[in-house]
């Protein structure tokens, strides 16, 4: 998608817009104030007070018949400079305007306003020369939002918009944004019945339902059993813990604000946990190891929580409560280099089974100013972050390095995705932790006899499984590979009376061969029920007739495709069968 923020014509161009809405509005209630009016990565909105007014669609169609009139008029947009008083004065009527002006330095801004035709705004700028370059337009969506983001504030109007230099640019960014629309996981996750949330239960408390599930299952049993050839040994630990577990490993001074507060029972206290590190410390404390005992590798898909802002809430991809593909690896220095090239191959083959190609790494790195964040400790991050450079040279992998990113223990490699909606995020990281050991204590017996400190690898795979769903969701439009489809056939006789028992019989086999199946004898319209299993994105569809029942064979029809195939019962058992055991991404 385009980001007209960093779009230099299309910046200039949104942000005349936004004035020309404001003065549109302005036609329609005078009376109308205006905070501020931005361009974002998606276009540009503006604050309005409208009083006790509430805008609707109607008030939408209003602004943008008046808005087309201004562009059609095509009034120069005229910048004037003025001092600091002289704005004062002008704007002296609207407590907004005053509010901006009264922060303004007049030492190190110039204070400007645009005039077109008959509306002045208070602007920086820059603009484009007439109005009537802003007439390819489109106001999108509408919402309230509190005056300066402060909920003790009042709550002023919002209304975004878009704006191009040619309708036919206009019109493709349009689509683009209907394909986001049916792509948004949460949009699919209603229609597919994947999870469902309530505010009964709370904000940011995804629930999967039956079918989200299975999808769910399915990635946890798909990614522990790549670990397990690996030699990961999972455990299974408690979503809270004692407070001083928190201190002892310096997220409760580097990551309280991010954590849900404290609960005091019998005397201690607890605290829902944001991460599982703690946790697998203890477990690895639990024995004296040897440096033959490593590395060890300790995994576990793990429940999490941690407070987001409910603004910043977005269905399961940014939740309260979630869970984690966590593992830590314990090695010794000399491990570093195999066992992060180990975890960087995990995340390529991962990727490439499962067709994520959209994908790039970040080297996450301290910012040696900040002595607030970051562990005090130069030698030891110089150290971290030059074995991940080496590391990642060695491998012969691009990257970019991001100052100020590290975990406050130490750097960390993360896997950006651009996923098909929204802005992109990390997806998997992995991070190198000197830190952490030494705060637990923790030690294993070198072959010299003395006792030395493990390095501590943290990675995350699938990052969370919640945000990896969602992120999945969108990239396939709901419609998942076989392995990972809730339902993976459907079974459809065309006339019950003469070929529900060859359906009961198919059906029955491919459950017993442990696929996902449902038979739908309803009496509907074939071409109803066929409809039904396109929209429900199932994989296969299987229409059962005379000649399927006599021949003892299957009709099948492939998601997204208008083609046919017929075959023996017993050979579509063994292709659908082993198209799930190889997580095939397509059926051709």
């Amino acid at each position: 998608m385009i980001n007209f923020k960093e779009d230099e014509r299309l910046n200039k161009l949104n942000h005349s817009c936004a004035h020309m809405m404001a003065q549109a509005i302005k036609h329609l209630w005078p009376e109308a104030k205006f905070w501020v009016g931005p361009v974002i990565d998606s276009g540009f909105y503006y604050d309005i007070d409208l009083g006790d007014k509430v805008i609707n669609d109607d008030d939408i169609e209003a602004i943008s018949r008046e808005m087309k009139k201004i562009a059609k008029d095509g009034k120069r947009i005229v910048r004037n400079e003025i001092t600091k008083e002289e704005a004062l004065e002008q704007f002296k009527s609207d407590p907004y305007k005053l509010d901006l002006i009264n922060r303004m330095d007049e030492s190190e801004v110039t204070i400007s306003t645009y005039t077109q035709g008959d509306f002045t705004d208070l602007c920086r700028g820059p603009h484009v020369d007439t109005v009537k370059e802003c007439k390819n337009f489109k106001l999108i969506k509408f919402s309230g939002a509190y005056w300066k983001g402060d909920v003790n504030n009042k709550v002023l109007q919002r209304i975004y918009g878009v704006c191009f230099d040619t309708e036919e640019e206009l019109n493709a960014y349009l689509q683009e944004l209907e394909d986001a629309k049916n792509r948004d996981h949460r949009k699919l996750g209603k229609e597919l019945g994947i999870f469902m949330t309530s505010d009964l239960v709370g904000k940011g408390l995804p629930m999967y339902l039956p079918n989200g599930y299975i999808i769910w299952e399915e990635l946890e049993n798909y990614i522990k059993g790549k670990e397990k050839k690996l030699g990961y040994k999972h455990v299974l630990t408690p979503p809270l813990g004692n407070v001083e577990l928190y201190k002892t490993s310096g997220h409760w001074e580097h990551y309280q604000e991010s954590m849900f507060p404290k609960m005091e029972v019998e005397g201690e206290e607890f605290v829902l946990r944001p991460m599982n590190c703690p946790h697998h410390m203890m477990i690895y404390a639990n024995d004296i190891h040897s440096y033959r005992d490593l590395p060890l590798r300790i995994g576990e898909i793990a429940r999490d929580c941690r407070f987001e802002a409910s603004g910043a809430l977005k269905g399961i991809e940014r939740v309260r409560s979630f869970c984690q593909n966590d593992a830590h690896l314990f090695v010794t220095p000399e491990q570093i280099e195999s066992e992060f090239k180990i975890v960087v191959n995990l995340i390529l083959e991962v990727y490439k089974e499962l067709g994520i190609t959209d994908y790039h790494f970040e080297l996450s790195l301290r910012d040696k100013e900040d002595k607030v964040k970051y562990h005090p400790d130069d030698e030891m991050w110089d150290n971290a972050e030059n074995k991940l450079r080496q590391v990642l040279d060695d491998i012969g992998i691009d990257y970019v390095e991001k100052i100020g990113e590290a975990a406050f223990y130490g750097p960390k490699l993360d896997v950006q995705v651009k996923p098909a909606v929204g802005n992109e995020y990390t997806l998997s990281t992995c991070q190198l932790d000197f830190c952490l050991p030494a705060k637990f204590d923790l030690t294993y017996v070198d072959s010299d006899g003395s006792k030395k400190s493990p390095v501590v690898l943290h990675r995350a795979i699938f990052g969370s499984i919640d945000r990896f769903i969602a992120y999945y969701l969108e990239e396939r439009k709901g419609a998942m590979p076989l392995w990972l489809s809730p339902v993976q056939v459907v079974v459809l006789p065309v006339n019950n009376e003469y070929h529900l028992e060859y359906a009961k019989k198919v059906y029955q086999e491919l459950l017993d061969a442990g696929i996902r199946v449902d038979l739908d004898s309803r009496e509907e319209k074939l071409s109803y029920r066929m409809r039904e299993t396109q929209t429900n994105k199932v994989p296969i569809s299987l229409v059962l007739g005379n000649n399927e029942r006599d021949e003892e064979t299957v009709t099948l029809r492939i998601f997204g495709s208008e083609e046919k195939k017929n075959m023996p019962l017993s050979e579509f058992v063994e292709f659908i069968k082993e198209k799930k055991e190889s997580h095939a991404l397509s059926l051709d």
